[in-house]
């Protein structure tokens, strides 16, 4: 439904993984509103979707970024599981958890050298860990490991920046951050703390068109 501003409201979101259905998914959110915006005839600059986590907000910002409005999700910190450390392989220097685990580094580096055995990760009660540490040219640098729900290494997590944006807030003192995921491909997020939600940024591209047929 659109109202007289260009509002679509009210559009139904699910997330599916190859193993499960998730309550809250950031990619694919911007995936589906970048379609929208560029591709199926949507001429306005809001969207609210309904989910699982509730209306979730997506805005097409002037410069061409997609910016998501998510629930902060705070991590509680207490002692790592054993399965925790040997699925990475590596003790981290701080553990929370959240919906997922938390685990905090030193160094980049150290995040980049994991190795992770997703056997025992996917172990875990939380469906996914998300590792971290301060970045050299950004905020900081993050990877998601979620084996438990069939995705090894996740590319860009908005649903763990959910996650990540209210620590890094706390520990750096200041609510707007500039976020990379360190996968093999990659991505870089603009976060901000707003007191119970989460405003993440990014882009999109257009990669793929195709039809199909039923």
């Amino acid at each position: 439904r659109r109202d007289p501003k260009g509002v679509m409201d009210a559009t139904h979101l699910r997330w599916f993984t190859p193993k499960a259905e998730v309550d809250l998914c950031g990619h694919a959110t911007v995936a589906t509103a970048f379609t929208l915006f560029t591709q199926l005839g949507f001429g306005g600059s809001r969207l609210v979707f309904d989910s699982r986590s509730g209306p979730l907000v997506v805005q097409r910002l002037s410069d061409g970024r997609i910016e998501l409005d998510f629930p902060a999700r705070p991590a509680v910190p207490m002692p790592p599981p054993p399965a925790l450390l040997q699925g990475l392989g590596a003790r981290p220097a701080h553990y929370a958890q959240a919906q997922a685990n938390l685990a905090i580094f030193n160094t980049a580096a150290e995040v980049l050298a994991l190795q992770p055995d997703f056997a025992a990760l996917a172990t875990l009660e939380q469906y996914g860990t998300i590792v971290t540490a301060p970045g050299t040219d950004c905020d900081f640098v993050s990877r998601f490991f979620a084996p438990r729900v069939g995705v090894p290494e996740d590319p860009v997590t908005g649903s763990a920046h959910c996650v990540l944006t209210p620590y890094w807030a706390q520990r750096l003192g200041r609510p707007r951050l500039h976020a990379r995921q360190v996968s093999a491909r990659g991505g870089e997020l603009w976060c901000e703390l707003a007191g119970d939600r989460v405003k993440i940024a990014g882009h999109a591209t257009l990669y793929l068109q195709g039809h199909i047929l039923v």
